[in-house]
């Protein structure tokens, strides 16, 4: 494969990357704003990881710089610890009292359940694990 077409596939899959995060931070928004549901304290601690990425891999994209990965990685998985926590908690896995939401809106209020598991903390959860994967991809492709 040659430098070109190395550059150009990894492009690709940070340009993957960054539209999965800004459809993320905008149906995030969306649910706050034009849905009306008021995010809990674990959502606000989601957002603070997801919406730098927004900007952060738009930097990385033009030009095109392979550094990008060091910057946005930590803060996908901050992000994803965050969101599998908050599903852990939704669950009722963890008890009610080390719960960090108790005061405002409730973490394991439901506003939406799609097809019967998919809550709001997990499409958060998969977000997340979508940008990590695509991270993880295109730091082996540049470690080749």
């Amino acid at each position: 494969m040659t430098d070109l077409n190395k550059k150009s596939s990894s492009w690709n899959i940070l340009f993957l990357c960054w539209l999965v995060t800004s459809v993320s931070a905008l149906g995030s928004l969306f649910f706050s704003y034009v849905m009306e549901f008021a995010p809990c304290v674990l959502c606000w601690y989601q957002r603070i990881f997801l919406f730098p990425l927004v900007i952060i891999l738009a930097i990385g994209l033009f030009p095109y710089d392979k550094k990008v990965v060091k910057f946005s990685l930590p803060l996908a998985i901050a992000g994803w610890l965050t969101a599998a926590y908050h599903n852990l908690l939704y669950a009722g896995i963890i008890p009610e009292s080390i719960q960090p939401c108790s005061q405002g809106v409730s973490c394991s209020e439901e506003y939406i359940d799609l097809f019967g598991f998919m809550s709001i903390p997990m499409l958060s959860l998969l977000s997340f694990t979508t940008i990590i994967t695509l991270l993880t991809i295109l730091l082996r492709k540049q470690s080749q």
